[in-house]
């Protein structure tokens, strides 16, 4: 049995101690290291090339942002942050950290209860195990196709894997006067959405902001579904957060996708980008049959080629098309709102 082969990067002794053990219950993970600092956890990265490494936030020397985008520099990796989600610095820093090419995090536990860190620690090791099967890639870019004479008055993106990181490249390079509103399906790890909705705000000129029951939808402003419900608009072009579905993902990308469909029909856009699974294949595909624009992102510029695979083979996706030309389709539909409307948003 070929086993994953870990690196722990993690300053507190404690907690190297709890991730040694929890992390050995699983006969197919082996600790390979534990660095106790950045500059060590490159140093070890380099030295070892793990499948998989853990990574804590704030640690002496230099700290986990750094230290990953040194290793993804020489020693490409799969890192998971582990990072406590009670402090907000400590939750911007991570999604600086997915920036810098973590794949994923996950929440320091809340509990010390034998129980609780079982449970927790049952969740990191299936957050490592999923992640050693994504491959390590080099992006290349492809030309982006245009939808110049399609209009489109709302779009949904539905993202895991890599998410954060391609969000924040995708809304930087909208302009704040975008005559339509975003709203995000982003699978993220309990306790993190709220810091990912703060760190993308840093980001992009555009609002953004956790979805609220009940509120109309406004131009230039993104938004997310908050942890634990999903989103939905409603026929009268309403939010809604309903109660998540017994399975499936939450929040749910196939529901963002079929409520856009219902709502906007043809003036519905779409957009899958990467994540494990096949959420928002299903959407995707309603979306198109109600005559949307709707897009995956290409092989090569996703982190994890899951969810934008399922739905091109599911016939979902109209185009395939890297980050910029995400950005352009999204500028180019847009741009017909302001052309009707004698160049005002």
């Amino acid at each position: 049995m070929t086993k994953t082969r870990v690196l722990i990067a993690e300053d507190s002794i404690a907690m190297q101690a709890a991730l040694s053990s929890l992390l050995g219950e699983d006969a197919r993970i082996e600790i390979v290291g534990v660095a106790s600092d950045g500059a060590q956890a490159i140093e070890l990265a380099c030295a070892l090339r793990p499948d998989v490494i853990t990574m804590d936030i704030l640690m002496p020397e230099l700290d986990g942002v750094a230290a990953i985008e040194r290793i993804m520099a020489s020693a490409p990796s799969r890192i998971l942050v582990v990072s406590s989600i009670v402090d907000d610095r400590q939750i911007d820093l991570t999604f600086q950290a997915m920036r810098a090419g973590a794949l994923e995090a996950i929440g320091k536990p809340s509990s010390a209860r034998p129980e609780a860190l079982r449970m927790w620690g049952a969740r990191v090791r299936e957050a490592i195990l999923l992640m050693a099967e994504v491959p390590v890639i080099t992006r290349r870019l492809r030309r982006a196709t245009t939808h110049s004479g399609h209009r489109i008055d709302a779009w949904g993106i539905v993202a895991s894997t890599g998410g954060p990181a391609a969000l924040s490249v995708m809304l930087a390079a909208l302009p704040h006067e975008l005559p339509v509103p975003i709203f995000i399906a982003q699978h993220m790890a309990e306790g993190f959405t709220d810091g990912l909705v703060r760190w993308l705000a840093s980001q992009t000129k555009l609002r953004v902001l956790t979805a609220a029951a009940g509120l109309m939808p406004r131009p230039g402003h993104v938004y997310f579904a908050p942890d634990r419900r999903d989103l939905e608009i409603d026929a009268e072009g309403i939010m809604c957060l309903p109660e998540p579905r017994p399975r499936g993902h939450t929040p749910s990308g196939d529901r963002l996708l079929e409520s856009l469909a219902k709502t906007y029909g043809s003036r519905g856009g779409g957009i899958v980008l990467t994540g494990m699974g096949d959420d928002g294949a299903a959407g995707l595909l309603a979306l198109r049959h109600a005559g949307g624009v709707t897009l995956a992102q290409s092989r090569e510029s996703c982190v994890v080629f899951g969810m934008p695979q399922a739905a091109i083979e599911r016939g979902a996706a109209t185009d395939v098309l890297p980050l910029q030309g995400l950005v352009d389709a999204i500028r180019s539909t847009a741009s017909m709102i302001k052309s009707e409307s004698g160049g005002r948003a």
